[in-house]
């Protein structure tokens, strides 16, 4: 008997992938707190090589003494090193965090940018960042934020065959629609966070398992047009 199956093209298994991303997590949103722009903004930039949990159980003492841009430009920066100091790498953060702020206040009127071109001159800040924002903030969804676990997901589903985000983030953009382009994200994060980790993914749990070409699961040999 033959066992060997034929995926479909990347285009028709992204858009399936995403019909089945929807189905398992359907309550997709950003997992880190925030009330305004800024704050969104601050939350996202600690959460570099931090997870959003530890953000979030900063963020809350970081925001109730600095709640703005005016107050983080004008903050004494070694006291929001030590507010943050948990997120790891606290010192880089802080400065450009503070920096962010300044920039905001002195260039764009205390308000956080709308626009992909004027977010990425802000210190810290690259387009993971700036997706993240324009999405959840203001509901423009400009790009694909790519994190590890959409860099990874992204590669072993057969999307892109490229490491660097950027190219990856291009491959996402022209196969999804725009409207998904940021809950994608979120859900792929989540289900990476659940079933296909880094290090022995749950491929026999996966419901994404027969139009993966990276599945090992003995008994599917799989075979891509894409």
């Amino acid at each position: 008997m033959n066992n060997t199956r034929k995926i479909p093209s990347k285009k028709q298994r992204s858009l399936e992938i995403l019909i089945r991303l929807k189905r398992l997590y359907p309550d997709a949103i950003c997992s880190l707190n925030y009330s305004t722009p800024v704050q969104l903004l601050v939350a996202t930039i600690l959460s570099a090589q931090c997870t959003d949990e530890r953000v979030n159980k900063v963020t809350p003492s970081l925001f109730s003494r600095f709640p703005d841009a005016p107050s983080l430009a004008n903050a004494d920066v070694t006291e929001i090193e030590t507010l943050v100091r948990s997120t790891g790498f606290y010192r880089n953060k802080a400065k450009n965090i503070q920096a962010a702020c300044q920039m905001i206040v002195s260039e764009f009127g205390g308000e956080v940018p709308q626009q992909m071109e004027q977010l990425l001159r802000l210190p810290g800040v690259a387009r993971k960042t700036a997706n993240v924002v324009l999405a959840h903030a203001f509901g423009i969804n400009a790009g694909v934020t790519v994190d590890t676990h959409v860099m990874r997901l992204s590669q072993r589903l057969g999307l892109t065959k490229y490491a660097d985000p950027i190219r990856i983030e291009q491959d996402l953009m022209r196969l999804l629609p725009q409207p998904d382009w940021e809950n994608w994200s979120i859900r792929l994060i989540y289900h990476g966070r659940a079933i296909c980790k880094a290090r022995n993914p749950a491929c026999q749990a996966c419901e994404l398992v027969d139009i993966c070409p990276s599945a090992t699961l003995p008994q599917i040999k799989v075979l891509t047009n894409g």
